[in-house]
C-alpha cells in the first residue's frame, strides 16, 4: 500500500511575496539559526494529514469538495508578526492573519469531516503563516526585538479563492512541495 505525506493548504499570493521577504531580510542580519521558509513553499496549512494511504486520497478530495460548495471567494489581511510559543521561548515565527472569521469558518467545517474520516480534530488552529523556524536560542534577544519591531507590520491582502491537497516529500535541503488536487472556491 503506498502513502502519501500530505496537507491542505491555501498558498500565498505571489504578489505578497515580496513584502514577506522584506521581512525575512530584517531576522537574516542576526547571527542565528533560523530554518526559513522557501518563498514558493508559503501557505497557511488548513490541516496537516501526515502519512496516509494513497487510496484514501478520494475520500478526502470529495469531502474537501463538499465542504467548498459552501464557501465563495473571501479576502484575508496578512498583518502582525508573531511567535510560537511565544517571544520568550521562541520556535516558530510567523505573520498573523487579520479578520479572519471565514478563514476559521472554512477550517471548522473541514476540520469536522476530516473528523468523520477518521482523523483527529485538530486541537488548536491558530490562523498564521510560518516564515521560520528558530533553531537555537543564539542571538534569541534580537529575534525578539524584531518581532517586537514589526508586531504591527501591514502585509497585505489576498483572495482566496481556492485550496490545495498537496504532497510533501522530506529532503535533507528541506520539503518539496507538490499539488495533489487544486479546488476552486
Amino acid at each position: 500500500m503506498s502513502q502519501v505525506r500530505a496537507f491542505l493548504a491555501i498558498d500565498l499570493n505571489d504578489d505578497l511575496k515580496p513584502k514577506i521577504y522584506k521581512l525575512i531580510k530584517e531576522f537574516k542580519k542576526i547571527d542565528t539559526k533560523i530554518k526559513y521558509v522557501e518563498l514558493e513553499n508559503l501557505h497557511l496549512t488548513l490541516k496537516f494529514f501526515g502519512d496516509i494511504d494513497t487510496n484514501g486520497l478520494k475520500l478526502l478530495e470529495k469531502a474537501i469538495s463538499n465542504v467548498l460548495k459552501e464557501f465563495k471567494p473571501f479576502n484575508i489581511k496578512l498583518a502582525g508578526c508573531g511567535a510560537f510559543p511565544n517571544t520568550n521561548h521562541i520556535k516558530v515565527i510567523w505573520v498573523g492573519i487579520d479578520d479572519d472569521t471565514i478563514l476559521k469558518q472554512l477550517h471548522d467545517k473541514l476540520d469536522s469531516e476530516f473528523n468523520r474520516l477518521g482523523f483527529d480534530k485538530d486541537k488548536k488552529f491558530s490562523t498564521h503563516l510560518t516564515i521560520g523556524r528558530m533553531k537555537s536560542a543564539k542571538n534569541k534577544n534580537q529575534v525578539k526585538n524584531i518581532i517586537e519591531e514589526f508586531e504591527n507590520i501591514e502585509i497585505g491582502t489576498m483572495q482566496v479563492d481556492t485550496v490545495s491537497l498537496k504532497k510533501s516529500t522530506l529532503t535533507p535541503a528541506g520539503p518539496i512541495y507538490e499539488d495533489i488536487e487544486i479546488f476552486k472556491l
